[in-house]
């Protein structure tokens, strides 16, 4: 099955800290069915100097959230929507977003 979510989607988080935050999908780990979202649960990691001229410091990053606490933007209404798949005349599976029926590419 294809994924639902795939990098480079935007998308808004409907549940956790960061709720109502949207932004582009920039990593998916479908493993984990984690996402990481550009500018979304930032978190800060200590790190160690590596060499003498190399300081230590405090570094903020995107944390990665479950795939379920986030959905789809659809593309022509700006809103969040479920994902559904329909086949093409071609035979290819594609994206279609419930709210609006509209096929995302």
């Amino acid at each position: 099955m294809p994924s639902r979510i795939r990098r480079g989607d935007r998308v808004v988080v409907i549940s956790g800290r960061s709720r109502g935050a949207r932004g582009v999908v920039r990593q998916v780990d479908r493993k984990k069915q984690r996402v990481t979202i550009e500018g979304v649960n930032m978190i800060k990691r200590h790190q160690r100097a590596r060499s003498v001229q190399q300081q230590s410091a405090i570094v903020e990053r995107e944390g990665p959230i479950h795939i379920s606490n986030v959905m789809l933007l659809d593309p022509s209404t700006d809103e969040p929507t479920r994902v559904g798949f329909r086949r093409r005349e071609d035979g290819a599976l594609v994206r279609v977003g419930k709210r609006s029926g509209e096929a995302i590419e």
